[in-house]
């Protein structure tokens, strides 16, 4: 599966949960610590907000706090709806995955950035889930693209605490179950 593909994949797999939050669910629980399925939603809606700006060529400076506190406001599905839409706009754009971004860590290539926001999408997908009581099964082709071009790369994260520690699995695991144990998640 290409990038484009799993990227479009990944947004649709969360969209479908965000559409599936009632009105009592915005302060349950999610498997991502201290956030609430409010908080995660937050967390997405902001990272799609910043693909646009990265995309042009944006450093983190001229973008600087504008996306910071609260993106969601009254309207938490509108929200998403609107980011989740500019930032597929973004990445759709000819050429988008070919030059570099700015992110936290310093420059990288536009399709590495693009990657670390479909394994985001895809792995919220299934907290947001978990979070509300949906289904929590991801399209197979997602899964097993992320699972082939993060698995070499986790070990590396380890020092750096963006997900837990990875969790023992049974050797007959499934690949979802080894992509979020991966992660540290307990499915």
């Amino acid at each position: 599966m290409r990038l484009l593909d799993a990227h479009r994949s990944a947004t649709s797999e969360f969209d479908a949960r965000v559409r599936r939050i009632s009105a009592g669910q915005w302060d349950a629980p999610t498997p991502c610590g201290q956030w609430s399925v409010r908080d995660l939603l937050n967390h997405l809606v902001s990272e799609q907000l910043w693909a646009p700006w990265l995309l042009d060529g944006a450093t983190l400076d001229e973008v600087g706090d504008r996306f910071d506190g609260d993106v969601l406001g009254d309207d938490p599905v509108g929200a998403w709806s609107r980011a989740a839409a500019a930032a597929r706009e973004a990445w759709e754009r000819p050429g988008a995955t070919e030059g570099e971004v700015h992110v936290t860590g310093g420059v990288i290539p536009a399709v590495d950035y693009g990657w670390q926001m479909t394994l985001d999408l895809a792995v919220h997908a299934w907290d947001l889930a978990r979070g509300i009581g949906a289904d929590d099964r991801l399209e197979p082709r997602l899964v097993s693209a992320v699972h082939t071009v993060f698995a070499p790369q986790v070990p590396a994260w380890q020092d750096l605490g963006l997900f837990a520690p990875p969790v023992p699995v049974p050797d007959d695991a499934d690949e979802q179950t080894r992509l979020l144990a991966l992660l540290g998640r307990r499915s």
